[in-house]
């Protein structure tokens, strides 16, 4: 059994989760940044992951079924690893009522960056949790094939 397909699909989905925690963590930095240089505020970024290779990330649906039928044997790990891009969420600006700042507009209202704390609190939680659940399959499947090699040691 080659244990190898194992460790490089937890390595994949940690190194996913390593960038929802970079993104997050960068999204809560920028969290009460005013307007840059033009007027331009900071947008939060996402990380959108999908599977398969671009190739096939139209022939997302019939994907699954036709791995599944292959086999695990037939399945090439470098190409089914989840591709992931961060985009920036198009959303407006947070508008704060503050006169006596000096980036104020005429009204009087300064533009924030708008994220949303909570939600990037929960998004690295939800990322933490996930890298720590593949640490453990990675673990799990070492132990595997060190008892595996015990086992026909032994023999």
């Amino acid at each position: 059994m080659d244990y190898s397909q194992s460790f490089a699909i937890s390595a994949a989905g940690m190194s996913v989760e390593r960038l929802r925690v970079d993104v997050a963590a960068l999204n809560l930095a920028n969290a009460n940044t005013v307007q840059g240089v033009g007027g331009v505020t900071y947008q939060p970024l996402r990380v959108v992951a999908a599977a398969g290779n671009p190739a096939t990330a139209g022939a997302a649906a019939s994907g699954f079924g036709v791995m599944f039928d292959q086999g695990l044997e037939a399945l090439n790990v470098a190409e089914s690893q989840p591709l992931a891009h961060v985009v920036a969420s198009n959303v407006p600006s947070r508008m704060v009522y503050e006169p006596s700042h000096p980036l104020a507009d005429t009204r009087g209202y300064v533009s924030y960056s708008p994220v949303d704390v909570a939600t990037e609190m929960v998004s690295m939680m939800s990322a933490t949790r996930a890298y720590e659940a593949n640490v453990s399959a990675m673990n799990t499947t070492r132990t595997l094939a060190l008892r595996a090699l015990d086992i026909g040691g032994n023999a």
